[in-house]
């Protein structure tokens, strides 16, 4: 298996194919990059902006390129020696015309060679739903969007099918018989019963009539339909006389507006079809399909079935096996029904091959031992290293601040709670429906949930859902899981705590998602048990990631930059004890997992939670600065409903992303209001407290945009942006090293370093779409040659030159391309060898982060500043003696004495001590290393 040195993560579109990419692989080796990492490249809805609404997975996406320009880009590669990483989705595909699969079960149903590839209960509970799909697509309910025109049955080479604006839905096959046997005295007349013509509709009649419908005789079936379609086609284009009949039945079918009455027949086709078109809003109280968390568009696959396994993955191990792929990211590995079985199936197929999997863990949460993968894609690291830059001490004062500026007193954990439970009322509803049904059913057999009702199971469902306490838990027919018991206990004793009058319905649904089995049931029934308990983590792992990362991570604001994806923003930062903790059990455990801290699905770039860190280490001047700010904005508001808006929370909020996101340089200030007002938009949208995505209160948006446009005016009257600037600079200042730290830290720390699109100059975006913005690979790769050339001439000089400009994002570029250099050169000491925790001492001893790797001979030692507002003033550079005074890293014993410093290039001399002074002489973190 190759281990690879570093990746980075390309975003592919329309306007950023195969041939861009192909473009920047010199500069991409040059900076140590080893592989790509590519986002879903396989054929999506056209003009996706992302790839991960895939309509086929085992065709490459022609927006992206041809399948040369692919190959050529691949080629290109292995000339400069690098890989490629493929971000494949298992889970679902795009609900959509274009899914030729889906739309194949919608035309033949259960004759279809794709039924059971999708995530359908067809015996649903619901008469309405029960044998076809719900189709929630409408903008309003389905008798108005009918009755207006929207709904209409159109004709072309493709057949008959029902249209809804962009959305195209075939008609089932059988039931072209009734558009075109409507009115077919007339075309007889016209024709006259003996013309070749009308004895060749008849034919298609007879045809469509008598189509086969055993399993075994399925590719027959096809045949027929083509040669259907393909006549009817051509007598519609060949005969006046026959496309003037089609034309004039599809006016009537559909209807005339404002003649009710006119579109009964049209109606009643749709009565007919294998799908059930319906307001969207159905699908969050009565849906049967599942859903790629809350998103109606994206159906999800039965991944489970071998037969869906080896369709879907047929292009993806045929490029493992042609050598064009070395490595898979598995997205979304908490919506499989069985997470353990796919793995373990996906390893059987793709072989020695690099498999990292998109899993969000707690802060306590481990990823599965048994899983045969190589670890995540590295958001637990992203959350751990991003805690020991703030600074645990002043948790308590941040929650004086916090709660006394905004009035916020609902408990962390009661929001949780509070916003799962809106989640599951506002858009999943439908999915505990279904789970209660399941469960009502299966407990039909056990005596003890006889007195049961269906409406007791749903309240007790949801409050065990609302309390859960991760994404999701792993049990299934193989798999009991120790922890999953200890997680489901936690939730129903809350849940008993909360909801006494429910005591006997959580008591039943205990035992069943603890498989307490009964000694009389069968093996059946066991294995219904377990299938309900699959089921259910299923929908653990939408919920918490659509009440948690897309609500309260909105809401609360402490400390913004705690509010990451499988972060614990509760938690206010961490001793160094915890991340030594962490990186030595992944060393061990883990030695491969990504580490990443930017991503595309981030809440906010690196360099945006490396400022607000800063925060956490002043607190006084943050308080001070909140209420000056407050006092000089208060005009700036204006009532609403008889409140002040933006309240106090969503203006703590504003101010924390304008510290974190305000550009260094000044011709970006316009563009960057634009930004921000798209981001606060849908921050508070998100957070569904004064407006929602679904019911949006327009004019609260519109005071709050009104409000960051006064705020940011470049006017001499705006004494606040005067005054927001001179903190906002000297939070950028120490933003600056943490940044630094933080790359060091990750490329040096167990695991492969990732690096997003552009990161490698300062990062300032925010949540997507403003972190998917294009890059500027040009300017990127002429940088990295300017600081290539001045290496050769004189590295301190340049080190001085670059740190003197650091706005401009050089700094972090030269630190990332010295330590994967370093990290490239002695790629075994980083795969392969130990984690050692330093301990520092001194004047300034918390201010450094220490620790070695060795895989003998080679040992390194890295060290990396934090919380420097309290050793350096603003604008003075952290460097040398004068300023870390006695500060030192004690040294294991055993360890070289001789090293050379790899950032500058410098050789250093050690004993059991390493003064902090001599070695952030000139850069301000260092990377020691000895080669025996």
């Amino acid at each position: 298996m190759k281990i690879h040195v570093a990746t980075y993560r390309l975003q592919f579109n329309p306007d950023y194919g195969f041939q861009k990419a192909h473009v920047i692989i010199p500069y991409l080796s040059e900076l140590g990059i080893s592989d790509i990492y590519a986002s879903p490249v396989f054929k999506a809805k056209k003009g996706s902006s992302h790839g991960y609404d895939v309509v086929a997975l085992n065709q490459l996406n022609t927006e992206l390129g041809t399948d040369k320009d692919f190959d050529e880009l691949i080629g290109a590669l292995k000339n400069a020696g690098m890989g490629w990483i493929q971000d494949f989705v298992p889970n679902h595909m795009a609900f959509d015309g274009e899914n030729h699969m889906l739309m194949d079960i919608l035309e033949n149903g259960s004759h279809s060679e794709y039924y059971g590839f999708f995530d359908i209960e067809w015996e649903h509970s619901y008469e309405s739903i029960r044998g076809r799909l719900l189709a929630p697509f409408l903008g309003r309910p389905y008798g108005e969007s009918m009755e207006d025109g929207e709904i209409t049955v159109r004709y072309d080479n493709e057949g008959f099918s029902i249209n809804y604006y962009e959305l195209r839905l075939p008609l089932k096959i059988e039931s072209y018989v009734n558009i075109i046997t409507h009115r077919l005295t007339t075309l007889k007349k016209s024709l006259g019963e003996d013309h070749p013509d009308f004895i060749k509709l008849l034919g298609i009649l007879y045809s469509l009539k008598n189509l086969t419908t055993s399993r075994e005789e399925i590719f027959a079936r096809y045949n027929q339909i083509r040669f259907i379609k393909k006549m009817l086609w051509e007598l519609y284009n060949k005969n006046h006389d026959v496309k003037n009949f089609f034309n004039e039945n599809l006016r009537i079918f559909n209807g005339e507006k404002g003649n009710p009455e006119s579109f009964n027949m049209l109606d009643s086709l749709l009565s007919e079809q294998l799908f059930k078109l319906s307001f969207w809003k159905v699908a969050s109280e009565e849906i049967n399909y599942r859903r790629f968390f809350n998103i109606n568009n994206l159906i999800s696959l039965r991944m489970e079935d071998e037969h869906v396994f080896n369709h879907a993955h047929s292009l993806i191990l045929s490029l493992l096996k042609d050598g064009k792929c070395n490595g898979l990211r598995i997205d979304h590995i908490d919506g499989l029904y069985d997470p353990t079985g796919y793995l373990k199936r996906l390893r059987e197929r793709a072989g020695d091959t690099y498999i990292v999997v998109e899993k969000i863990l707690g802060l306590k949460e481990t990823l599965p031992s048994f899983w045969q993968v190589q670890g995540t894609t590295g958001y637990d690291f992203l959350n751990y290293v991003n805690r020991i830059f703030c600074d645990v001490r002043n948790g308590r004062k941040f929650n004086k601040i916090y709660y006394n500026f905004t009035g916020f007193k609902i408990s962390y954990e009661t929001l949780i709670y509070k916003k799962k439970k809106l989640i599951i009322e506002k858009d999943m509803t439908g999915d505990v429906d279904n789970l209660a049904h399941l469960l009502k059913k299966i407990s039909s057999r056990d005596r003890n949930g006889s007195d049961i009702t269906l409406y007791g199971l749903k309240r007790a469902i949801i409050e065990i859902l609302a309390l859960f306490p991760v994404y999701r838990t792993y049990v299934s027919q193989d798999v009991s899981g120790v922890s999953a018991r200890s997680h489901i206990r936690k939730a129903v004793k809350k849940a008993r705590d909360k909801n006494p009058q429910l005591f006997h319905e959580l008591n039943f649904i205990e035992r069943f998602l603890q498989l307490q089995f009964r000694k009389y049931l069968s093996d059946e029934a066991k294995r219904d048990w377990i299938c309900f308990f699959m089921r259910f983590q299923q929908v653990t792992a939408p919920l918490m990631a659509k009440g948690f990362e897309d609500t309260t991570l909105y809401v609360y604001n402490r400390l913004m930059s705690l509010n990451e994806v499988g972060g614990s923003p509760d938690t206010f930062g961490m001793p160094v004890e915890g991340f030594h903790s962490f990186n030595e059990k992944r060393a061990v455990t883990w030695p491969h997992s990504m580490n990443t801290t930017s991503t595309h699905d981030t809440k906010r770039g690196e360099d945006v939670r490396a400022r607000i860190n800063v925060l956490s280490e002043i607190p006084q001047q943050w308080e001070a600065n909140l209420k000056k700010w407050n006092k000089l904005n208060q005009k700036k508001k204006k009532m609403l409903k008889g409140k002040l808006v933006p309240d106090r929370n969503d203006e703590y909020m504003l101010y924390q992303t304008l510290l974190g996101a305000f550009p260094f340089h000044h011709e970006e200030s316009h563009n960057f209001v634009e930004r921000i007002k798209l981001y606060i938009i849908k921050a508070v949208r998100e957070a569904k407290f004064h407006t929602a995505w679904l019911k949006p209160d327009i004019k609260y948006e519109e005071i709050f945009l009104s409000f960051i446009d006064e705020l940011l005016k470049q006017s001499d009257q705006n004494y606040f942006l005067k005054e927001f600037l001179l903190f906002q600079k000297k939070i950028a200042y120490y933003g600056i090293y943490n940044s630094l730290a933080q790359i060091l830290i990750k490329i040096t720390s167990p695991g492969v370093p990732d690096f997003y699109q552009g990161t490698e100059l300062w990062e300032l975006n925010l949540v997507d779409p403003d972190n998917r913005r294009p890059v500027d690979f040009t300017e990127r790769t002429r940088l990295l040659q300017e600081i290539k050339a001045g290496e050769i001439k004189d590295t301190v000089n340049l080190i001085h030159e670059l740190l003197s400009s650091r706005e401009d994002g050089r700094i972090k570029l030269f630190l990332i391309y010295r330590a994967l250099m370093a990290r490239k050169k002695h790629s075994a000491l980083f795969e392969k060898g130990a984690y050692i925790p330093l301990e520092t001492d001194g004047k300034h001893k918390d201010s450094i982060v220490a620790f070695a790797r060795e895989h003998k001979p080679l040992w390194s030692i890295t060290i990396a500043p934090r919380f420097l507002t309290g050793v350096v003033k603003e604008d003075e550079y952290p460097l040398g003696t004068e300023v870390w005074d006695n500060t030192h890293i004690v040294v294991p014993e055993e360890a070289p004495s001789s090293w050379k410093e790899e950032i500058t290039g410098l050789e250093s001399e050690g004993g059991q001590t390493i003064a902090v002074g001599e070695v952030l002489k000139y850069f301000p973190c260092a990377l020691l290393l000895h080669q025996a």
